[in-house]
């Protein structure tokens, strides 16, 4: 007995060591705190990035056709970017290391599903009808969410422009995500092969003629962290010279033959560049991915 008992001591030491050296092997993830916090995900170890970037977006609205939706839910964008090239104010961006670039989160349609489309408006019973069965019941809530439509490589950013007001300052390739139960997992506007293309500027945008510029701004700049982090309050993004494709996936396999013209009556779509509208409030830091590696 006594013999048994000293071998499964011995095995029990043998896994325990075991286990001691996975947890040795395997770092503990790091988490930076108070003002380095927001830098969490940024890509800084990866030699090539020169600067983290976090940008949460708390306000602005955007215009997509005939149909206005205000920002009303933070939305943050993160990860990092390369040193531009010599004589270049563009550079190369790296996704988040969490996988969450662009934060996917839902804005409220104003009015809903009613608010987007009056059926009675509708030629020919079928389509009227289904309008009718799909906008005109208790679950008419709509939300839009806007996701990044192309890998996170294909953003471009200048943080000299941001700052400077000229120029494109971010551009973002992105597709609004139309949410409801009746409109099915897969109702889009914009795609990966035909995204919206936001050229964003801190400046005066140029749209096509006949429409108004609009002019952002780079936002009051501060040091906290004795000036290794750079902020941006009050920074506003504007893009007025975007078109927009119509809507996909709405309704399923079975019906989106009927709800994505619906949906495009409803919104305006396929719109041309200019009748197209987005503006970004935005809270954004900038720190140099070394610094953020010290803390």
């Amino acid at each position: 007995m006594q013999r048994r008992l000293n071998t499964i001591r011995g095995w029990c030491a043998a896994v325990a060591l075991v286990a001691l050296g996975a947890l040795m092997i395997v770092p503990a993830a790091s988490a930076h705190t108070g003002e380095w916090a927001k830098f969490n995900y940024c890509p800084s170890t990866n030699p090539e990035v020169w600067k983290c970037v976090h940008s949460v977006t708390q306000g602005g609205k955007v215009v997509l056709g005939n149909k206005d939706v205000p920002i009303v839910n933070p939305v943050t964008l993160q990860g990092g970017f390369s040193k531009p090239p010599k004589g270049q104010k563009f550079s190369k961006f790296f996704a988040a290391t969490n996988g969450v670039t662009l934060q996917p989160v839902p804005q409220p349609v104003p009015g809903g599903l009613a608010g987007l489309v009056n059926c009675k408006e509708i030629d020919g019973w079928l389509l009227r009808g289904l309008c009718e069965l799909t906008f005109e019941n208790g679950l008419t809530g709509v939300d839009a969410t806007l996701e990044l439509a192309r890998p996170a490589s294909e953003i471009v950013i200048s943080q000299n422009n941001l700052v400077y007001e000229e120029g494109v300052a971010l551009t973002l390739p992105v597709k609004v995500h139309l949410e409801n139960p009746f409109l099915g997992s897969a109702c889009y506007i914009g795609s990966s092969s035909e995204p919206l293309i936001w050229n964003l500027t801190t400046g005066e945008t140029t749209p096509p003629a006949g429409t108004a510029p609009i002019h952002g701004a780079s936002g009051e700049l501060s040091y906290p962290e004795e000036g290794a982090i750079s902020e941006l309050s009050g920074n506003k993004l504007v893009d007025n010279n975007w078109k927009a494709p119509g809507a996909s996936g709405c309704g399923g396999v079975l019906f989106e033959w009927a709800l994505n013209p619906i949906l495009d009556l409803a919104v305006g779509v396929p719109s041309a560049a200019g009748k197209n509208t987005a503006i970004l409030e935005n809270q954004v830091a900038f720190a140099e991915a070394e610094s953020v590696n010290e803390h």
